[in-house]
């Protein structure tokens, strides 16, 4: 059976699931969530997910939700992206839960509010202050690639799949991947796997849909 990702090309969260799918080999298909017309909040989509926020995944009778629940899931299924031995997947998981609370959450936050509000309604000290966050969480990850091609082991993982979310995101939200060297070449060579594909050629929906 096909597995089923609800998710939008502009959601970072969405290609944090969609990117492993990819590149696990295992049958999916995108289906589309046209969040900024409401449909994430629709009845028929608080069935799927009552949290209302992509990625969704329906796998047969099962739905998941949340970014690295759905990875750990791609994982149990094909066999990849876990990490080799306990101390790995330990180790993953300690990356993906700081993705999600230290890098994620504000890049997302910080891309919206400076791309997709009205340009008179983006608050500018809101925007300043998770750009001084977003800029430490740059610093952690760019330290920890030095030296290293993956996060975690000597091969990709859910690590890697979570902290480059919202990096190869075109819209300006403070982040310039070349004044982070390491960071740099890490996104070259997550750009370089078979099967890679950027969010917008992934994922249903993107900016110039709405244009």
């Amino acid at each position: 059976m096909t597995i089923k990702l609800y998710c939008f090309g502009e959601s970072g969260n969405a290609y944090k699931a969609a990117l492993p799918l990819e590149l696990s080999g295992l049958a999916w298909e995108a289906a589309y969530v046209d969040f900024f017309n409401g449909a994430s909040r629709t009845e028929e989509f608080l069935e799927i997910n009552v949290m209302g926020e992509v990625p969704a995944l329906v796998d047969g009778d099962l739905t998941l939700t949340q970014s690295g629940a759905i990875q750990a899931y791609i994982s149990e299924k094909s066999g990849k992206f876990a990490g080799e031995t306990p101390e790995e997947e330990r180790e993953v998981l300690r990356w993906v839960l700081w993705d999600n609370h230290k890098l994620s959450s504000q890049a997302g936050m910080t891309r919206f509010l400076m791309n997709f509000l009205p340009e008179n309604k983006r608050p500018q000290e809101v925007i300043a202050f998770s750009q001084g966050r977003l800029r430490n969480a740059y610093k952690t990850l760019n330290a920890a690639l030095e030296g290293r091609d993956w996060l975690v082991g000597n091969s990709p993982t859910n690590a890697d799949f979570s902290c480059c979310g919202y990096l190869f995101y075109p819209e300006p939200f403070g982040f310039d991947r070349t004044a982070w060297p390491h960071i740099d070449a890490w996104l070259s060579r997550i750009e370089a796997l078979p099967g890679y594909k950027h969010p917008y050629d992934l994922m249903p929906g993107s900016p110039a849909d709405r244009a």
